[in-house]
């Protein structure tokens, strides 16, 4: 079984230029997990960096960017057909899916779409198996053959004894077990690395970013994207830079006060996305944050180190 390497971050984490270089070496395809970059000729203001996707003058393989019109509206369910259909296709060419974004939103809406997120805990189940070795939580978790056992990670004592509380839930309950069934269409199990740079840092490459994107054609985006018969409030509705940068063009706000906005409201944004990323945690989602120290490399071989020992213990 392959795991989906998933790998998330805030605004100007660098998780776009991370994920290419893992692609390149384990042949991988990417798919985009950003609820703006699927539209066309909405590239600078949704920083898609295609240019990244070019590895030693080879593209990496990628998914779920421009497939839209702007204007068309574009939501949570329509995502997750789309992942399936995209994994599906990467799945089909032997290659590794890698998921990579920063809408936790819609990471969320993947990771609960097997359901199995939503069974409660059950703690005294849990200090019934403390005394267990790992060994024999392996064995007792296996023998109970719920639709669960092949979709488990069970590469911790941890995620072991919640695979056991999973399975109890659905051998106990075995109408949720056919809801989960019916419900679920992924046939993955998620290895979830998360980049998050220290605030400082990234605080100053959103700045240094949105001062580039302002002077090298983000304003002349947003006026294009008018030109073509959008109104206003069609880029407003997809907020951050195609709402001021549209305020501006249209009179609302002058330039410094539309800077000075923007710059602000990214700031903040990026603070939303780590808290939504942390609640993805609270809600008994694995991240492993990768060590801002450690070199590009470095995290690289960790992350494809992680990968093929999932393969190799998974391989029956």
């Amino acid at each position: 079984m392959n795991p989906l390497l998933i790998i998330l971050g805030p605004t100007a984490s660098g998780k776009t230029r991370l994920a290419t270089q893992v692609a390149a070496k384990i042949n991988g395809a990417i798919i985009s997990v950003d609820s703006r970059q699927v539209y066309r000729k909405m590239d600078i203001g949704t920083g898609k960096d295609l240019d990244e996707y070019q590895i030693n003058g080879k593209l990496t393989p990628y998914h779920l960017i421009d497939i839209l019109d702007p204007g068309e509206k574009y939501n949570v369910s329509l995502f997750k057909q789309d992942f399936q259909a995209a994994y599906q296709a990467i799945k089909s060419q032997n290659q590794a899916a890698i998921a990579c974004g920063g809408t936790g939103f819609y990471f969320y809406a993947l990771l609960n779409s097997q359901g199995y997120t939503e069974i409660p805990v059950n703690e005294t189940l849990r200090e019934s198996l403390e005394d267990l070795t790992n060994e024999e939580l392996r064995i007792f978790f296996i023998k109970m053959e719920t639709s669960y056992l092949d979709l488990a990670d069970t590469s911790t004592r941890k995620r072991l004894i919640r695979a056991i509380e999973i399975s109890t839930y659905l051998t106990e309950n075995p109408e949720t077990e056919n809801q989960i069934s019916e419900r679920s269409s992924f046939e993955y199990t998620p290895i979830i690395f998360g980049l998050n740079p220290p605030s400082e840092i990234r605080r100053e490459r959103i700045s240094r970013r949105l001062s580039y994107r302002l002077k090298n054609g983000l304003i002349e985006e947003v006026q294009s994207l008018l030109n073509s018969g959008l109104e206003p409030e069609q880029l407003i509705y997809y907020g951050l830079e195609y709402k001021y940068v549209t305020e501006y063009l249209t009179g609302v706000s002058d330039y410094e006060d539309m800077m000075k906005k923007l710059e602000t409201e990214i700031h903040r944004f990026s603070k939303r996305q780590m808290t939504f990323f942390r609640k993805m945690e609270k809600d008994g989602m694995s991240i492993n944050w990768l060590e801002h120290s450690k070199t590009e490399e470095e995290n690289v071989d960790r992350i494809i180190q992680e990968y093929n020992l999932f393969k190799q213990t998974n391989q029956n």
